[in-house]
């Protein structure tokens, strides 16, 4: 899934190559990936692209007075082009959601939203507000806004009998921070994914702050300037545990563990995180601790 480095790396390159063109045509392939009716979507053609923002997980392509704006889920992605078809797609056909085209100064461009996959979740809005969307509307302070300090993230933690895997990964708690990202944020802040928010000290909240920072901004770093394309092999490159079960932790050297759950998975290293403990799976066992 697309997270905060990767969303803001698609943001960046699409308001590069997007920014004072013309939307020239809108097909959306699957109605189902439309959340909204009025305006409809026909009426973004020939306005002009006004910027490219990120909200979270949720990008939005602004024009004078209108919003594309779309969010790709668990297995959305964006395909680029340069040379766009006029070519008019099937309703149902393939794993194309939406595709779009746009006429600038340097020609014609676009891109086609894609989902993998046989659940689909991938979901565009056409708003005349980015904040007419519930799930940009209901979004938690952004990492890097200049309001989230350690002072912030320690009174949200305060306040949570979650366990802080679940809590980084809530959207509207702190916008931004999947799966993926937590599992590597919680290994470099040597904090276990079971551990209770609230249950964390001062030193410790310091510690997940810069690890958040760390984690993410160095992820954001290497994802800037890359074509949507090279996007997924950055974000695996510098994976250190996640979807590494099984492999040498590269920081100890221990294996790195999983926790199994009904349709997703966490990994943590045992030395590193949790004092050597193996964290319960329900697919081994019922009784570790």
């Amino acid at each position: 899934m697309p997270e905060l480095p990767e969303v803001a790396g698609l943001a960046g390159f699409l308001g590069d190559h997007l920014q004072e063109t013309v939307v020239s045509k809108v097909q959306i392939v699957s109605f189902a990936v439309l959340k909204t009716a009025d305006p409809p979507y026909s009426a973004l053609e020939g306005r002009t692209v006004t910027g490219v923002r990120r909200f979270g997980k949720f990008i939005s392509i602004d024009t004078d007075g209108m919003s594309f704006v779309f969010h790709l889920a668990r297995a959305g992605w964006v395909r680029f082009t340069d040379s766009p078809t006029d070519a008019q797609l099937k309703m149902g056909k393939g794993n194309i959601a939406a595709r779009l085209a746009f006429t600038g100064a340097g020609g014609q461009r676009g891109f086609d939203l894609t989902e993998a996959g046989t659940k689909k979740s991938l979901a565009v809005y056409v708003v005349r507000d980015p904040q007419e969307v519930h799930g940009i509307a209901t979004l938690g302070p952004d990492p890097f806004a200049p309001a989230f300090d350690a002072g912030m993230l320690a009174e949200i933690l305060a306040g949570s009998s979650q366990q802080i895997k679940g809590l980084l990964r809530s959207q509207s708690v702190i916008a931004g921070i999947g799966n993926a990202y937590s599992d590597e944020i919680l290994h470099a802040a040597g904090i276990s994914p079971f551990a209770t928010a609230k249950s964390l000290d001062r030193a410790t909240v310091q510690v997940l702050y810069d690890a958040i920072h760390t984690i993410l901004g160095t992820a954001m770093t290497e994802a800037r300037g890359k074509p949507p394309k090279d996007l997924k092999d950055v974000k695996r490159s510098h994976m250190r545990v996640h979807a590494r079960t099984g492999q040498p932790c590269p920081v100890c050297g221990d294996t790195v563990r999983e926790v199994s759950f009904a349709d997703t998975a966490l990994q943590y290293c045992p030395t590193c995180q949790t004092k050597g403990k193996i964290l319960a799976d329900r697919r081994t066992s019922k009784f570790l601790k």
